[in-house]
């Protein structure tokens, strides 16, 4: 097996897999990399064998096809130490009687060198690749969306595994995508799905959603398949597929409130700056904050404590009795990050009932969150 490609292109592809692959033992398969040389193309393939697969191809200069697997975080570091330029790749035939892969700089007035054990693929597992006719396009942009607003609510609680990802769903031509932890809940809906076919509902894995997130184009379509129990994403030159989670999730519409009788709005760099400040004197474990309502005014407050404690208050668009809700400040700090628009609404109903914060006009996103008890 012997080719040479640009080390640049290589490493763009070789960090993908770094971030795919979860084992960091030399002696195991899925440290590494499986690299297929046919065509002038490599076939670049990674797999954790539990959340992600990543397949991917780059044009190279083939002299003898073949394909082998190599130690992933050490290849990288062997292409992060080279200058610019081609490399050679040449793994010795066995006839050779030699079992390792010479990784070579070229201009060959570049004298370096260097060696790395091989391991055979025929052990490297294999990927499925069953969903080629259930394919649907949907906006690159939109499913980024879809993914920054649901998928840092998901579940950390192992033993509630089924709320472990994020639960995506058909309905009508609606893309449903919702997360929960059971103390807040994510939403966003969009109307992606006109002359698609129906598919299953699924739980995906974050690190699968996470890896799209990072490396999706932002403008162009993705290719999307949920079929076989697997989930597969396909755009520019990439292919990830990822086992989908088992169980069954909460029926997440219960959570979701007819009717708030009450909303008050602020602006949302007034709100981040204070919660921001009023934070810095929050015991982080249990994250307590009080959010307290009155006309014209929230009034955003730290529980005292033996380091002491902050309160900001800044304006507010709200007219009626005053209320005191106490609410996790990381569950209104990281809606916001995501939340478009200058404006944020909560619509409540009582102190310890379910709050709906969303951006003001209304979009098709919204978190719900339950409060705290007071203290």
């Amino acid at each position: 097996m012997k080719f040479t490609f640009e080390r640049d292109v290589m490493i763009k592809e070789i960090a993908i897999a770094q971030e795919i692959i979860s084992v960091k033992n030399a002696t195991s398969i899925l440290s590494n990399v499986l690299l297929t040389a046919s065509n002038n193309t490599l076939s670049i393939r990674a797999t954790d064998m539990n959340k992600i697969n990543f397949e991917s191809s780059i044009p190279i200069q083939v002299e003898e096809e073949g394909s082998t697997t190599i130690f992933c975080d050490k290849f990288m570091g062997i292409l992060n130490s080279l200058p610019n330029g081609e490399i050679e790749f040449n793994q010795p035939s066995e006839n050779d009687g030699e079992q390792a892969i010479s990784v070579v700089i070229k201009p060959v007035d570049k004298k370096i060198k260097f060696q790395i054990k091989s391991m055979s693929q025929d052990k490297f597992p294999d990927f499925n690749s069953e969903a080629e006719n259930a394919y649907f396009e949907v906006p690159a942009k939109e499913i980024k969306s879809m993914i920054s607003q649901t998928i840092f609510a998901v579940s950390e609680d192992e033993t509630r595994y089924f709320m472990n990802g994020v639960y995506c769903e058909k309905k009508e031509n609606k893309f449903n995508m919702v997360a929960t932890d059971g103390r807040r809940l994510a939403f966003i809906s969009k109307d992606l799905l006109s002359g698609v076919n129906d598919f299953p509902s699924a739980i995906v894995p974050p690190k699968t959603l996470a890896t799209v997130l990072k490396h999706a184009p932002e403008e162009g379509n993705i290719e999307l398949a949920i079929a076989d129990k697997m989930i597969f994403f396909k755009f520019n030159n990439y292919k990830f597929s990822s086992v989908l989670m088992d169980g069954q999730f909460p029926n997440y519409e219960r959570v979701i409130p007819n009717h708030q009788s009450h909303t008050f709005q602020v602006q949302k760099t007034d709100l981040q700056n204070a919660l921001k400040r009023v934070a810095l004197m929050v015991d982080k474990k249990a994250g307590r904050t009080y959010f307290n309502i009155s006309d014209g005014i929230l009034k955003i407050t730290s529980p005292q404590s033996e380091m002491g404690s902050a309160d900001e208050e800044i304006p507010c668009e709200y007219s009626g009795d005053p209320y005191t809700l106490a609410f996790n400040y990381r569950y209104i700090d990281e809606p916001l990050r995501v939340i478009d628009g200058e404006r944020i609404a909560f619509d409540f109903t009582e102190e310890m009932k379910a709050v709906t914060l969303r951006s003001e006009p209304s979009s098709d996103y919204f978190h719900i969150i339950m409060p705290m008890q007071k203290e």
